[in-house]
């Protein structure tokens, strides 16, 4: 079942930034946009051009008033071993061991016990606005994760392919 439209399920996860342990709460985000996105595993293939990409384009998404946080069910020390390897992250890096997350957000595959490739836009209220969930064999688009967080930003109905600046059809 979809989570759009949805309240976001909170949490607290313990992680990695700029090469610290912190704890996030969901919680201390509201009234902010938030791009939520879960991940396999570090030391893999497909997930560090993802990682380091949403980290170079984290002044777009600052200026677009959103936080990024990613979450995989590696542990926080996992995390911080591989900000050393693949270099700094800009944002959290939060560790769900316990796998409860990655199920809550409906993208856990138990049977080989890691996530699913989602990605979530939460609204300022907490309301999931946006979700894609896909095959871990292909890393996601950064530049339509932007394109979509401004598009719902609008308020507005959006027409196919939109971009920012573009006249919209109007309120929703």
């Amino acid at each position: 079942m979809s989570m759009v439209t949805r309240r976001a399920p909170g949490f607290e996860l313990e992680g990695v930034v700029r090469g610290e342990f912190t704890k996030v709460n969901l919680e201390d985000y509201r009234g902010r946009w938030i791009v939520l996105f879960f991940y396999p595993l570090d030391f893999t293939f497909v997930c560090p051009t993802e990682i380091l990409e949403f980290s170079k384009r984290i002044n777009d998404f600052e200026e677009a008033g959103s936080q990024i946080l990613c979450v995989s069910v590696d542990s926080k020390y996992s995390h911080l071993a591989w900000q050393k390897e693949i270099g700094g992250i800009a944002y959290p890096m939060l560790s769900d061991i316990t796998k409860r997350v990655s199920q809550q957000y409906g993208v856990l595959l138990p049977e080989e016990g890691v996530s699913l490739r989602g990605l979530f836009i939460i609204d300022p209220e907490g309301i999931v606005r946006y979700e894609l969930v896909h095959d871990l064999s292909v890393g996601r688009s950064v530049g339509e994760t932007l394109r979509v967080l401004k598009a719902l930003q609008t308020g507005e109905l959006c027409p196919v392919d939109w971009q920012p600046g573009e006249e919209t059809l109007g309120a929703a």
